[in-house]
């Protein structure tokens, strides 16, 4: 299963330079929290557009996270289910063959995929767009799969289910039935308990039952499985007596043929889902570090935003990820907050915890723009 890692992107406003608010960041962590690891987030310089183009921006940027976020971890679970299935244990999944932890803390924008003069609202709607997309391909993908599976493990039931459903066909041999002009064989599945009544009443079922024809097959928990022989004429009048008195006439082929079909398509299903089960795992590996980058690049573009709408204009801040502990959560928080004393962070500070829902993306709101990526 896999393990998850919590981290918090941040981003603290500039007024001297990054690297002396680098610095004195790093030395404050580590004299107060120093099991936090500590990084610089490269956020790239955007095109910031129009004020109303940020707030419009800014209403989609958490929606937008929730779907990403969610696509990520879904590829992620799928990954596990099939390494379940198949009983092995894969490596966990890379991004451009870097672990998706390494990828997290040493980003780096791809200016190719993204242009960085591209409008932000046209970088986001790209980066959504291409996660659909990919989740789209994982609804098919899985759907085809699950069909296949679905119908072998409705088969392995019918072959090792209770004698009242299971294919019975294979527990009868070709020297257990008697097919003649006029004679026929019948398969009765008799409730375990039952048994005695079965011996002492078939033959009088209805007329032209073969004396003392009935022999026991198999026999499981539940029920026992029986032939009998009787004139064919009679046959629907016995099934009707039967099912009256709680025995239960099985459907089977007497076929060597249909039995070899039947294990032709049970082989076929299984190399299918086999060949599938690769294929998707395979495409789950390279899907999730297509989406785990496009969710980080999505995290740059928010940081960048939000920063801009906390901090103002021209963009000066140091975007940061950090991975306290749990026990050290209190220690980080007031560690960034004592980098936030100018006036467009003061607003947001407070000896009471602020909670301001729907803001930034967190139900906590704090001096400076913050919000936490679960990696899985």
């Amino acid at each position: 299963m896999a393990s998850s890692a919590r981290y918090w992107v941040a981003s603290l406003p500039v007024h001297t330079s990054k690297q002396a608010v680098w610095t004195n960041l790093q030395s404050s962590i580590t004299s107060q929290a120093f099991d936090t690891p500590l990084y610089r987030f490269s956020a790239p310089d955007l095109r910031v557009g129009t004020l109303d183009s940020l707030l419009a921006l800014s209403d989609d940027l958490v929606k937008s996270n929730t779907f990403i976020e969610g696509v990520t971890q879904k590829i992620r679970r799928q990954i596990d289910e099939l390494e379940r299935v198949t009983g092995t244990d894969g490596s966990p999944p890379t991004v451009d063959g870097v672990p998706v932890d390494s990828y997290l803390t040493r980003f780096v924008w791809d200016e190719a995929k993204y242009p960085t003069m591209s409008p932000l609202r046209e970088i986001v709607d790209d980066i959504h767009l291409q996660v659909a997309r990919i989740e789209d391909d994982m609804k098919i993908r899985a759907a085809e799969y699950n069909n296949v599976r679905s119908q072998l493990n409705a088969i392995y039931r019918k072959q090792s289910g209770s004698l009242a459903v299971r294919d019975v066909s294979n527990l009868v041999k070709p020297d257990d039935i008697i097919t003649s002009e006029h004679l026929v064989t019948l398969i009765a599945v008799i409730p375990t308990y039952s048994q005695k009544d079965w011996l002492a009443s078939y033959e009088t079922l209805t007329n032209f039952v073969v004396p003392r024809s009935s022999k026991k097959l198999h026999e499981d928990n539940e029920y026992a499985l029986y032939t009998v022989t009787l004139f064919g004429r009679v046959a629907d009048n016995f099934k009707t007596s039967a099912r009256e008195k709680g025995f239960q006439i099985r459907d089977f082929e007497n076929s060597t043929e249909a039995q070899e079909d039947r294990k032709n398509e049970v082989e076929k299903l299984k190399h299918e889902q086999d060949a599938m089960m690769g294929s998707l795992l395979q495409w789950c590996y390279a899907s999730y570090g297509e989406v785990f980058s496009s969710w980080m690049h999505f995290c740059a573009v928010r940081i960048f935003t939000e920063s801009i709408m906390r901090y103002g204009l021209p963009p000066s801040f140091l975007a940061v990820v950090a991975s306290p502990p749990l026990k050290s959560e209190k220690k980080v928080r007031s560690v960034l907050e004592s980098f936030c004393d100018d006036a467009n962070s003061s607003f947001w500070k407070s000896d009471d915890e602020v909670v301001i829902a729907g803001l930034g993306g967190e139900s906590e709101v704090y001096p400076y723009v913050s919000f936490t990526i679960n990696v899985v």
